[in-house]
Protein backbone atom coordinates (compact mmCIF):
# COMPACT_ATOMS: atom_id res chain seq x y z
CA UNK A 1 0.00 0.00 0.00
CA UNK A 2 0.98 3.57 -0.96
CA UNK A 3 1.86 6.10 2.14
CA UNK A 4 2.60 9.37 3.00
CA UNK A 5 6.31 9.66 4.78
CA UNK A 6 6.87 12.68 6.72
CA UNK A 7 10.30 14.00 7.89
CA UNK A 8 12.33 17.10 9.15
CA UNK A 9 15.11 18.71 6.57
CA UNK A 10 17.66 16.80 8.15
CA UNK A 11 16.05 13.85 7.62
CA UNK A 12 15.02 14.30 4.52
CA UNK A 13 17.46 12.37 2.32
CA UNK A 14 17.31 9.32 4.86
CA UNK A 15 13.81 9.46 4.63
CA UNK A 16 13.34 9.90 0.86
CA UNK A 17 15.95 6.33 0.47
CA UNK A 18 14.48 4.61 3.04
CA UNK A 19 11.30 4.70 2.13
CA UNK A 20 12.39 4.85 -2.24
CA UNK A 21 10.37 7.89 -2.42
CA UNK A 22 10.06 9.28 -6.08
CA UNK A 23 8.00 12.96 -5.26
CA UNK A 24 8.21 15.25 -2.95
CA UNK A 25 6.84 18.21 -1.03
CA UNK A 26 8.91 20.82 0.75
CA UNK A 27 7.15 23.19 2.61
CA UNK A 28 9.70 25.68 3.98
CA UNK A 29 10.92 29.51 4.78
CA UNK A 30 11.16 30.44 1.15
CA UNK A 31 15.33 31.06 1.04
CA UNK A 32 16.27 28.07 2.79
CA UNK A 33 18.67 25.76 0.78
CA UNK A 34 16.85 22.62 0.18
CA UNK A 35 19.14 20.16 -1.96
CA UNK A 36 17.12 17.78 -3.71
CA UNK A 37 17.55 13.86 -2.93
CA UNK A 38 19.12 12.15 -6.65
CA UNK A 39 15.93 10.42 -6.89
CA UNK A 40 13.41 12.95 -7.01
CA UNK A 41 13.29 15.00 -10.42
CA UNK A 42 13.18 18.75 -10.39
CA UNK A 43 9.38 18.37 -11.85
CA UNK A 44 8.28 15.67 -8.96
CA UNK A 45 9.13 18.06 -6.74
CA UNK A 46 6.77 20.66 -5.16
CA UNK A 47 8.69 23.70 -3.45
CA UNK A 48 5.94 25.76 -1.60
CA UNK A 49 7.84 28.33 0.40
CA UNK A 50 6.35 30.30 3.33
CA UNK A 51 7.42 31.40 7.23
CA UNK A 52 5.44 28.28 9.66
CA UNK A 53 3.09 31.45 11.60
CA UNK A 54 -0.38 31.00 11.48
CA UNK A 55 -1.33 34.84 10.75
CA UNK A 56 -0.35 37.38 8.82
CA UNK A 57 2.96 38.77 9.95
CA UNK A 58 4.89 41.92 8.52
CA UNK A 59 7.87 40.97 6.86
CA UNK A 60 6.97 37.14 6.81
CA UNK A 61 5.48 35.06 3.99
CA UNK A 62 2.31 33.51 5.74
CA UNK A 63 0.79 30.31 4.35
CA UNK A 64 -2.02 30.95 1.95
CA UNK A 65 -4.95 29.64 -0.34
CA UNK A 66 -2.93 29.42 -3.11
CA UNK A 67 0.12 27.20 -1.30
CA UNK A 68 -3.16 24.98 -1.08
CA UNK A 69 -4.38 24.56 -4.45
CA UNK A 70 -0.78 24.04 -5.32
CA UNK A 71 -0.29 21.06 -2.65
CA UNK A 72 -3.87 19.45 -3.74
CA UNK A 73 -2.93 19.96 -7.36
CA UNK A 74 0.43 17.89 -6.84
CA UNK A 75 -0.78 15.27 -4.37
CA UNK A 76 -3.72 14.53 -7.64
CA UNK A 77 -0.87 14.18 -9.83
CA UNK A 78 0.91 11.95 -7.80
CA UNK A 79 1.00 8.38 -9.02
CA UNK A 80 0.71 6.53 -5.77
CA UNK A 81 3.38 4.12 -7.18
CA UNK A 82 5.90 4.53 -4.31
CA UNK A 83 5.80 6.76 -1.21
CA UNK A 84 4.73 10.82 -1.23
CA UNK A 85 7.48 12.33 0.93
CA UNK A 86 6.65 15.62 2.66
CA UNK A 87 9.28 17.49 4.82
CA UNK A 88 9.16 20.94 6.30
CA UNK A 89 12.23 22.45 8.90
CA UNK A 90 11.34 20.22 11.78
CA UNK A 91 9.01 18.11 10.68
CA UNK A 92 6.32 19.04 13.16
CA UNK A 93 3.86 21.53 11.64
CA UNK A 94 4.05 22.60 8.16
CA UNK A 95 4.54 18.68 6.69
CA UNK A 96 2.39 17.25 9.14
CA UNK A 97 -0.37 19.57 7.99
CA UNK A 98 0.57 18.89 4.62
CA UNK A 99 -0.22 15.24 4.80
CA UNK A 100 -2.86 15.29 6.98
CA UNK A 101 -4.14 17.53 3.96
CA UNK A 102 -3.01 15.08 1.53
CA UNK A 103 -4.33 12.10 2.82
CA UNK A 104 -7.71 13.83 2.91
CA UNK A 105 -8.11 15.03 -0.32
CA UNK A 106 -7.02 11.28 -1.92
CA UNK A 107 -8.98 9.93 0.25
CA UNK A 108 -12.16 11.67 0.39
CA UNK A 109 -13.79 8.87 2.84
CA UNK A 110 -11.20 9.53 5.71
CA UNK A 111 -12.65 10.23 8.59
CA UNK A 112 -11.39 13.48 9.85
CA UNK A 113 -11.03 12.70 13.65
CA UNK A 114 -9.61 9.32 13.09
CA UNK A 115 -7.00 10.57 10.95
CA UNK A 116 -6.30 13.06 13.46
CA UNK A 117 -6.00 10.92 16.42
CA UNK A 118 -3.91 8.41 13.86
CA UNK A 119 -1.60 11.48 12.95
CA UNK A 120 -0.91 11.64 16.63
CA UNK A 121 -0.08 8.25 17.77
CA UNK A 122 2.05 8.09 15.18
CA UNK A 123 3.52 11.67 15.75
CA UNK A 124 3.90 12.92 19.27
CA UNK A 125 5.73 15.89 18.61
CA UNK A 126 3.22 16.58 15.62
CA UNK A 127 1.75 20.06 15.91
CA UNK A 128 -0.50 20.43 12.09
CA UNK A 129 -0.09 24.21 11.31
CA UNK A 130 -3.62 25.17 11.75
CA UNK A 131 -3.59 27.95 8.98
CA UNK A 132 -2.74 25.93 6.33
CA UNK A 133 -5.60 22.99 7.60
CA UNK A 134 -8.54 25.77 7.99
CA UNK A 135 -8.02 26.56 4.30
CA UNK A 136 -7.69 22.85 3.16
CA UNK A 137 -10.89 22.33 5.43
CA UNK A 138 -12.39 25.11 3.52
CA UNK A 139 -11.42 23.89 -0.22
CA UNK A 140 -12.12 20.58 -0.01
CA UNK A 141 -15.54 21.37 1.54
CA UNK A 142 -14.97 19.39 5.11
CA UNK A 143 -17.61 21.79 7.19
CA UNK A 144 -14.99 22.74 9.92
CA UNK A 145 -14.27 19.00 10.43
CA UNK A 146 -10.72 19.23 9.84
CA UNK A 147 -9.80 21.95 12.12
CA UNK A 148 -11.79 20.66 14.46
CA UNK A 149 -10.13 17.29 14.54
CA UNK A 150 -6.89 18.68 14.45
CA UNK A 151 -7.78 21.21 17.29
CA UNK A 152 -8.95 17.95 19.49
CA UNK A 153 -5.14 16.22 19.41
CA UNK A 154 -3.49 19.69 21.07
CA UNK A 155 -0.09 20.82 20.41
CA UNK A 156 2.27 18.12 20.20
CA UNK A 157 4.93 16.95 22.77
CA UNK A 158 8.25 19.53 22.83
CA UNK A 159 10.78 18.59 20.30
CA UNK A 160 13.34 20.10 18.50
CA UNK A 161 12.63 18.03 15.44
CA UNK A 162 10.06 15.52 14.78
CA UNK A 163 11.14 11.62 14.24
CA UNK A 164 10.22 10.71 10.70
CA UNK A 165 6.90 8.76 10.08
CA UNK A 166 4.39 7.09 7.74
CA UNK A 167 0.38 8.51 7.53
CA UNK A 168 -1.38 6.04 5.82
CA UNK A 169 -4.52 6.85 2.76
CA UNK A 170 -6.16 4.47 4.70
CA UNK A 171 -7.55 3.83 8.07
Amino acid sequence: MTYLVVSSLAELHATVADHGALDLVTLINADTPVPRPPSIAADRHLFLGFNDIVEEIDGMTAPAVHHIDQLLEFGARWNREKPLAIHCFAGISRSTAAAYITATAINPDLDEQALAEELRRRAPSATPNARLVAFADDRLGRGGRMVDAIRSIGRGEEAYSGTPFILPLVL
